[in-house]
């Protein structure tokens, strides 16, 4: 799946973002995968038997970007990918409503997520429109990036749903 959403990002001019080597050909790009798959809370999304999406919720954002710690327990989206041979019916969407109910369950109110800035700003839209709240943005060397966050009801702390 990450493989193709470079191609399909590419094929629409985005270089940016995920740059335009394959993602399993990137130096340590299957080992990161792996060791999210592993070492973090992954979830797929299927669709008739066939994998569609995943995401992968961690307790905080990945230790080398210039993000600030949340000062609260939090669980956070290290990954969010979806098959784009299926866009449009909603499974980004369906795995982010899976994370916070995840996050509720844990008694935990806040999840954050971080995304690509750039492009004139449709990823964070997508978050925007998924319930989440820019915070801050960031640059991880010349890659604008944006943290966004979702407070949870039914969590201790949680404002919102």
């Amino acid at each position: 799946m990450l493989d193709s959403a470079v191609a399909w990002m590419n094929a629409r001019g985005n270089t940016e973002q995920w740059g335009t080597i394959p993602y399993s050909q990137r130096p340590g790009g299957t080992e990161r995968v792996e060791r999210y798959t592993t070492e973090n809370t992954p979830y797929v999304a299927e669709l008739a038997g066939v994998p569609v999406g995943a995401l992968v919720l961690d307790s905080g954002p990945s230790p080398g970007l210039p993000i600030a710690p949340a000062g609260e327990p939090e669980r956070y989206v290290r990954l969010l990918v979806s098959d784009r041979r299926y866009a449009g019916r909603g499974i980004g969407a369906a795995l982010l409503a899976h994370a916070a109910e995840e996050t509720r369950r844990a008694g935990i109110a806040l999840l954050r997520v971080d995304c690509w800035a750039g492009g004139g700003g449709e990823l964070v839209a997508f978050y925007v429109r998924s319930g989440f709240t820019p915070t801050e943005p960031f640059l991880s060397g010349d890659w604008p990036g944006q943290v966004l966050a979702r407070r949870l009801d039914g969590a201790p702390g949680g404002a919102r749903g």
